[in-house]
């Protein structure tokens, strides 16, 4: 995951009771998000630097499977930590629904044991082609109704949406459709989160550094341990 934000991040705990956070004293539990560019990583030493959750890449498009995907996850588990798949999506590859079912037939699935967090669909500024993939904003929006709709079939919950404001605006029209059901997770390299995506008034997740003193994208999950634990029961 690679979002072009300014790096400006002055704090790493931070209150999310609203769009504009104020910036405050405040234990939310700390994350990484991981894929095989960060090769072999050490749990437990992250553990031990206070990392509670982690998101591994498992998927992306219906042609690509993370090669460390299994290790990570491994490796996650053993450690103790609260963990969770998230997909890339390539929306000008294939429907929403064919990712989806891609994503759960390779370690994208969920249950409510406490530990698996929801599935997360990464949308983002397409790496390698045209900006929103080609799709218009109301294409895109049914698009990730699509996944959507089929991940929370299949498993009984949402999946959660990682992106940016700027490509939710400029991609879905900023489109409120997902607000609801959807847990978001708001990427932006900054000393706090700005503005968010039309309907949601608050973010689960925040990924604020691509880099830190633990592997991986740095992310704080709004609220606290329990909170964390009690989304991974669904």
């Amino acid at each position: 995951m690679k979002v072009l934000e300014t790096l400006s991040f002055l704090a790493l705990a931070v209150s999310f009771v609203s769009a504009e956070p104020t910036l405050v004293k405040r234990a939310n539990p700390l994350g990484i998000d991981i894929s095989h560019y960060q090769g072999t990583v050490n749990f437990n030493t992250a553990k031990a630097n206070g990392i509670a959750f982690v998101y591994i890449k498992a998927t992306e498009g219906t042609s690509f499977i993370d090669s460390t995907f299994s290790s990570h996850y491994t490796g996650a588990t053993n450690a103790g930590l609260i963990r969770g798949a998230y997909h890339f999506a390539h929306p000008d590859v294939s429907s929403g629904a064919t990712q989806a079912n891609y994503f759960l037939a390779h370690g994208g699935g969920w249950s409510g044991d406490g530990i698996t967090l929801p599935g997360a669909l990464d949308i983002e500024y397409n790496p390698n082609g045209a900006t929103c993939y080609g799709l218009s904003a109301s294409a895109m929006v049914s698009w990730i109704r699509d996944f959507s709709n089929t991940y929370h079939t299949r498993t009984g919950v949402y999946p959660v949406i990682y992106t940016t404001t700027d490509w939710w605006k400029t991609c879905t029209g900023n489109s409120a459709s997902f607000a609801s059901t959807n847990p978001l997770w708001i990427a932006r390299y900054a000393s706090s989160i700005g503005t968010l995506p039309a309907g949601w008034s608050f973010t689960t997740f925040w990924q604020y550094a691509d880099s830190g003193p633990n592997p991986g994208d740095q992310d704080l999950f709004n609220g606290d341990l329990a909170g964390l634990k009690r989304l991974a029961l669904g």
